[in-house]
């Protein structure tokens, strides 16, 4: 008897949800996805959006999506794009924008977040921040933040630990990755990632800084002897809609859209997480690696007190720098948010 009215609820619930699927309004989107040579962009975003949308809303809701670099169209352009009705939806890579509007800068400050669940909370706290920034400067509607994945060092040469990076120069993607680095000791390089490899090679690097998945399709294993996955940063990413063709969607469409991209947000999230797990057995030449092409990199491992030492020199001396850029309400409502998560508090 119990199994028949579990199964009489689930049928349902079922035909419940189709329901309410039928009773959406016919709707076609248009999607600008995330840089499309990436896993996350191939493996994730275009399958829902051109596959999991349609068949959850019976074919009612569809969307066309390409990635941002297929459309010829630049980083730094995206949220201006957006601001103007020209993208509706859109993934937009945040650090394009961190010296734009340093409080974007807010969640992956170099050095403060060390692993993927306080990186999480922090995105968490500071989100309701981030929808009044991009509503109040881009008139766009934030939909949610997913990582790249961890951010870590790939060195040509021997590595063991944090003081190995004295005197180093090694190449870093945003101002508070540089700004930690020098606080080491190190030398910060901004060159491209395609000038890595010859950079390695050529000695005028040691170090660079890339998720384990990019520096492993970018065949940085092929000069590059250590990886040293120290979380250096997260290279967050931004899903958003522009507000006036968001407002003009059925409230029922609207519903539909935030319960799935809910989903889609915590599926990018595990992706990352599996990606770096990927990268890290690519780069390093382990069986849990299915591709043919492997690296022989030496895996080197952040101790606890890595861990502690960069935490404190990136509170001491990258987060006043961080401070110094954004604005006092910016740094109040990040020591009542991300602070908080992590345990440390800026100084305007």
């Amino acid at each position: 008897m119990k199994f028949l009215m579990a199964a009489t609820v689930c049928a349902l619930a079922a035909l419940s949800g189709n329901a309410a699927a039928q009773e959406l309004p016919a709707t076609a989107l248009k999607v600008l996805g995330g840089m499309s040579t990436r896993a996350a962009y191939k493996e994730v975003e275009l399958p829902f959006w051109s596959k999991t949308i349609p068949e959850n809303s019976h074919g009612q809701v569809t969307a066309e999506i390409k990635g941002f670099d297929e459309m010829g169209i630049k980083g730094p352009e995206l949220f201006r794009m957006m601001k103007q009705g020209v993208i509706e939806f859109g993934s937009v890579p945040l650090s394009y924008f961190y010296n734009e509007i340093p409080a974007n800068e807010a969640i992956d400050l170099a050095g403060l977040v060390p692993d993927a669940k306080v990186a999480r909370a922090m995105v968490d706290a500071f989100t309701p921040e981030l929808a009044r920034i991009y509503a109040a400067n881009y008139q766009a509607k934030l939909l949610g933040v997913t990582p790249y994945g961890p951010q870590v060092l790939f060195c040509n040469g021997r590595i063991s630990g944090l003081s190995d990076l004295r005197g180093k120069k090694v190449r870093t993607v945003t101002r508070s990755q540089a700004d930690v680095m020098e606080a080491l000791g190190a030398i910060s390089v901004n060159i491209a990632s395609n000038e890595v490899v010859p950079a390695f090679r050529n000695k005028t690097i040691h170090c660079a800084v890339s998720a384990t998945m990019v520096g492993y399709s970018a065949k940085w294993y092929e000069a590059a002897t250590h990886l040293y996955a120290l979380p250096v940063g997260w290279n967050q990413e931004v899903h958003a809609v522009n507000q006036k063709a968001w407002d003009q969607l059925d409230p029922r469409v609207q519903t539909f859209l935030q319960t799935n991209i809910a989903q889609l947000i915590d599926s990018l999230w595990l992706f990352s997480a599996k990606q770096n797990l990927l990268g890290i057995a690519c780069n390093t030449g382990t069986k849990a690696c299915p591709f043919a092409a492997r690296g022989k990199m030496t895996l080197v491992l952040p101790t606890q007190a890595d861990l502690a030492t960069f935490k404190r020199v990136a509170t001491q001396k990258m987060l006043p720098k961080w401070a110094a850029r954004c604005s006092v309400p910016c740094v109040t409502e990040f020591n009542k948010t991300v602070g908080k998560v992590a345990g440390v508090v800026a100084k305007k």
